[in-house]
């Protein structure tokens, strides 16, 4: 669903003022099948594990009734919401090089879509249940092309999936968490380097500089296809040796406007890659703790959701209702805080920034790494 304007493509970073966005859809979303980048992510003990099929028709419900009122809170603030087309997500996606049971769903729309500048990238995906999910988003892409000139509609090329991207010894459920931490301390994770893998909810966009996490979901070939891809920016790969399950960045590192960046303190930057903020006068600071001990039933995400935010300008904003620490933390900040239930959206694909994608924010691109640009001009 798109509503009626002209449209501009725009977005150099995650905190100018956003005025035009895409948010999801929890319709029809699914458990999917069991498959290698997924059952990596799935912990021991989750109730997920072995589970699939369509979610409850109730938690769908209520997901997409917290998602437009979402949508209506950002309506308010001025801000344009398009929203995607879900697929029949029971469909199996098939390929000549693999099947998955069924398609997973269109509510984390951050996962598949990455705008630098006046351009929006479809990304590769690691997972094969979310192959196609590129399509929900097609209608309002080709919509976007017609209006504005200036506007490019970029697609990495699809992988394959084999077998071959994926590391056999994570398909084993018994793995300790120990284990886990150790191979991702080693940078040992369950996506090989056969081919460039990138989700784009690994990137974070700090103007002229793109932050990327290497981890589950994207190689670090899939980091090298995105320098050559944006020539005119720097491209810095990052790693967090405390998180098991190091899928998407948004609530591991979490910039909130120029200088200052919160930081999950249980999945610490490393040092050497620490200086690179640090000696641009960027301000890294611990993450306020969770409100919850544990996530909402059938959710894949961690409690870390928390610090999930969607940042509307450099003094406004979201946070999911229930996460009260965080929500002072920014208070104390300087923040006016706006509160949005979504925690039982969570299930269908993570929190407030996970569930939008930016397509206009006002700004430029600018320089938020000077020490860099000095280094190369001397």
């Amino acid at each position: 669903m798109m509503e009626k304007s002209q449209v501009r493509v725009c977005s150099w970073n995650e905190w100018d003022p956003l005025k035009h966005v895409i948010l999801g859809y929890a319709t029809d979303c699914h458990i999917p099948p069991v498959e290698p980048a997924l059952d990596a992510k799935i912990p021991n003990d989750c109730e997920m594990r072995g589970r699939c099929g369509r979610r409850p028709q109730d938690s769908i419900e209520r997901g997409n009734a917290l998602l437009e009122d979402f949508a209506n809170i950002l309506r308010k603030r001025g801000i344009r919401v398009d929203r995607p087309q879900p697929l029949d997500f029971s469909r199996p996606v098939s390929t000549p090089d693999f099947y998955a049971g069924t398609m997973f769903g269109c509510m984390p729309a951050r996962d598949v879509l990455l705008t630098v500048g006046e351009e929006i990238l479809e990304a590769t995906m690691s997972y094969r249940c979310r192959w196609f999910e590129y399509l929900c988003y097609r209608p309002l892409l080709q919509s976007y092309w017609e209006q504005d000139p200036d506007f490019r509609h970029e697609a990495a090329p699809k992988p394959r999936l084999t077998d071959r991207d994926y590391r056999p010894d994570y398909l084993n459920s018994g793995i300790s968490l120990q284990q886990r931490l150790d191979w991702t301390a080693r940078k040992h994770f369950v996506t090989t380097e056969e081919e460039p893998l990138f989700d784009a909810a690994d990137v974070l966009r700090f103007g002229k500089d793109l932050i990327v996490q290497h981890g589950f979901t994207t190689n670090l070939k899939g980091i090298e296809w995105l320098r050559r891809h944006f020539r005119d920016h720097r491209v810095h790969a990052v790693n967090f040796p405390g998180d098991p399950y190091p899928i998407h960045i948004d609530a591991t590192f979490m910039p909130l406007r120029p200088g200052l960046i919160i930081s999950n303190p249980q999945r610490k930057l490393p040092e050497e890659q620490r200086e690179l903020f640090q000696r641009n006068d960027w301000q890294i600071i611990d993450a306020a703790q969770p409100a919850h001990n544990e996530p909402p039933p059938l959710c894949y995400s961690s409690v870390w959701l928390s610090m999930n935010v969607l940042i509307l300008d450099q003094k406004t904003v979201c946070v999911e209702k229930s996460e009260v620490y965080q929500a002072t933390q920014l208070d104390k900040l300087g923040f006016e805080v706006i509160e949005v239930d979504l925690r039982d959206a969570y299930a269908f694909g993570g929190g407030l920034h996970c569930a939008t994608a930016d397509v206009l924010r006002e700004g430029t691109c600018e320089d938020y790494f000077p020490c860099l640009s000095s280094e190369l001009e001397s």
